[in-house]
């Protein structure tokens, strides 16, 4: 198991999170499951561990940076030198622009950046000392706008600027970087949302389902299945992308 690459999740106790850390565990990576309470992330490490693989909960305040530093180094030491990073712990804090208050702002903008620039520069070491390395951000299709999401917005949209950048630093080292924009994906927080706004989930989701040209609204999966490819053998020429994985096509 020595040559056994692993890969940290974060956000990765529920959701789109959980879905990706079991496929790459599926995938044959070691995978550090992080999120903010230690404890929320040990159903999943106990589902990948039944199926055979390893996998380690760890808690971290991802816009904290002694907290991601220690995380990280737990998981070096633990598992192993993580190659492969996937930042996909997120918060919404929903309001309209002249209702929004500043903490909302900063909330948002501390767990998605600045959250995302410490995971990745606290690995970036481990990557480039190994000639390899692959960083997965998830961005939104509401990074082109959206009602109700100044600060998630400009966040996502912050992340693929982010992306491509990290592509063109650290692709002489064997690494890559790109990000993954979902559409609408059956989570907590979109069930949420459709409580915030009033209306059942079955509701929420069949009024968007009929803008959405494949007919349905995604899964954890399909996103899960994206970060698959991007983190593969096979993407090595793929950097500084974003892919929108949204049942059709974007503006």
């Amino acid at each position: 198991m020595s040559d056994t690459r692993t890969a940290i999740v974060t956000g990765a106790a529920r959701g789109i999170g959980a879905a990706t850390a079991r496929k790459l565990a599926e995938d044959g990576f070691a995978v550090a499951i992080l999120d903010l309470a230690e404890a929320a992330g040990k159903p999943v490490v106990a589902d990948i561990e039944a199926a055979g693989g390893r996998a380690l909960a760890v808690g971290v305040d991802v816009s904290d940076e002694a907290s991601v530093d220690a995380a990280v180094q737990r998981v070096a030491d633990e598992l192993g030198a993580p190659t492969v990073l996937v930042n996909n712990a997120g918060i919404t804090r929903d309001n309209l622009l002249f209702k929004m208050s500043v903490a909302d702002w900063d909330a948002v903008m501390g767990v998605h950046l600045r959250g995302s620039f410490l995971m990745t520069r606290a690995t970036q070491k481990y990557m480039t000392e190994a000639k390899w390395g692959r960083v997965v951000n998830l961005s939104s299709t509401s990074a082109l706008g959206n009602r109700g999401q100044v600060n998630y917005s400009a966040a996502k949209a912050g992340l693929q600027g982010f992306t491509k950048t990290l592509a063109i630093e650290l692709g002489k080292f064997g690494v890559t970087a790109n990000a993954i924009a979902p559409g609408f994906i059956e989570t907590d927080m979109t069930h949420a949302t459709a409580e915030r706004l009033g209306v059942t989930f079955e509701q929420f989701r069949d009024g968007l389902v009929q803008q959405i040209p494949v007919a349905r609204i995604g899964q954890p999966s399909d996103i899960a299945n994206a970060v698959s490819y991007l983190v593969s053998e096979g993407a090595g020429f793929v950097s500084g992308q974003v892919l929108y994985v949204a049942g059709g096509p974007t503006d």
